[in-house]
């Protein structure tokens, strides 16, 4: 299948298995709102890997008396340094805004269904070339 046609699974356990475990912690980075981490085992500082978590809350609109969305976003940057000594940043982000209104289950499907973008054969293409067929 390919992603015009793509299949994904609802209700779907969605896991990672195998590799080994890669450590992060806070790298003292102030973040508004949220927190930067790194992975602790990467000794380069050029090319350590680091996430960034954000979370912005619902809020309340004076004029309508009515909540807005949440937001929570992940930010995985895997820093590459180029034959030519210049360093670029390999960055994946994962955003997800829902209204507090939602039922947590539908936010964890939501979680499950984003989970599989990022894996699913279907998308190989896609991911492997940018192929929208």
């Amino acid at each position: 299948m390919t992603l015009k046609n793509m299949s994904l699974l609802a209700s779907a356990t969605v896991s990672a298995s195998g590799g080994s475990a890669l450590a992060f912690v806070d790298n003292g980075v102030t973040i508004a709102n949220g927190v930067q981490i790194c992975a602790s085992g990467d000794t380069d500082f050029q090319t350590r890997r680091l996430v960034t978590a954000k979370y912005k809350a619902p809020a309340l609109n004076q004029k309508t008396n009515t909540y807005g969305k949440d937001k929570k976003s992940l930010t995985l940057v895997k820093p590459l340094v180029l034959s030519s000594g210049v360093v670029v940043f390999q960055t994946l982000r994962i955003e997800r805004e829902v209204h507090p209104s939602q039922a947590a289950a539908d936010n964890l499907e939501m979680n499950k269904l984003g989970a599989q973008l990022l894996i699913d054969t279907d998308l190989d293409n896609f991911w492997a070339t940018g192929s929208l067929s």
